[in-house]
């Protein structure tokens, strides 16, 4: 089980300058989506964009995991995803930008120009800009070359400076997270599934999320069958994280056999994800907190 104490009652930047603005409540949301491979984050990545999208609000989609496939999830045909590369082997852009054109141990600039890549590099599909970010095969150990310099000050940029509400589908761990960048994230959200691995790999993320300052870590349970599956997943981790569950769905697992997008076909889930929406939305903008007792209330 999970430390019940609650450490997400602080809040950041982004929540004080989206209750000031008068625009969307969502405008400038960054979410980030993480847990253990196979337990459904990518489906809840793209249904979120979906979501966020079908509200009228300007959505990037970024694919952190080195198993990508969030372009496919979102709908993007194939024809044009094979065309997509990842920023994080562009070794001639990162070369180019960080002026390291000497080889290994050559001096290059630590903060390259990076503005006018998300609109070079990102793919527009059905109102969501998609942006295939790759991963660093150092796995965050430290690695100071152009590649990794390049993906992380891109990472900040959209992080601090981009007013979409962005969503990352992320590995397991948060190595594109520095600590700048991660305080600048508004929410990670934690996929789990009903088993107590999937379960375990939720309490280290968290305690790692808090370790570099993210103070707003949610729980997803996914793959849920029945009430013993929500108990299980509900009595592990505190209810306080709980945004709520993705019900095992056969259509999901139809689009992931056609290669097609779920929201096309799951409209049960996309329903489920929208009210997820909702709760991360009012948890942010401190317009609500009635979600930390839904879950339990609708079950009474």
């Amino acid at each position: 089980m999970c430390d019940q104490h609650d450490h997400g009652e602080h809040s950041h930047h982004h929540q004080n300058q989206q209750q000031a603005d008068s625009g969307p409540a969502s405008k400038g949301i960054k979410i980030a989506i993480t847990g253990k491979g196979g337990v459904g984050k990518t489906t809840l990545a793209s249904l979120l964009a979906r979501a966020f999208a079908n509200d009228g609000n300007r959505v990037l989609a970024i694919d952190a995991d080195p198993d990508a496939n969030l372009a496919t999830s979102l709908g993007i045909p194939h024809e044009q995803a094979r065309w997509l590369q990842p920023i994080a082997k562009m070794k001639e852009l990162a070369e180019e930008r960080t002026g390291a054109n000497g080889g290994y141990g050559t001096m290059f600039k630590l903060n390259p120009t990076v503005s006018d890549l998300p609109e070079k590099f990102c793919l527009s599909h059905e109102g969501v800009r998609f942006l295939w970010m790759g991963t660093l095969e150092s796995g965050g150990s430290g690695c100071a070359c152009p590649e990794s310099t390049l993906v992380r000050r891109l990472m900040a940029h959209l992080l601090l400076t981009q007013e979409d509400v962005v969503i990352m589908d992320m590995e397991a761990g948060l190595e594109h997270l520095g600590r700048r960048t991660a305080e600048s994230v508004d929410a990670l959200v934690v996929v789990v599934e009903p088993g107590q691995r999937s379960i375990q790999t939720a309490c280290q993320i968290t305690k790692l999320a808090e370790d570099v300052g993210i103070n707003q870590v949610f729980v997803v349970g996914s793959k849920v069958r029945d009430d013993i599956d929500r108990h299980l997943i509900e009595t592990a981790l505190p209810h306080n994280r709980l945004l709520g569950f993705i019900t095992y769905s056969e259509e999901i697992k139809r689009a992931d056999q056609e290669n097609t997008a779920p929201d096309k076909a799951a409209f049960n889930s996309l329903a489920e994800v929208r009210e997820i929406k909702d709760r991360i939305v009012a948890r942010l903008t401190g317009s609500g907190r009635q979600y930390l007792q839904e879950s339990m209330i609708s079950r009474i």
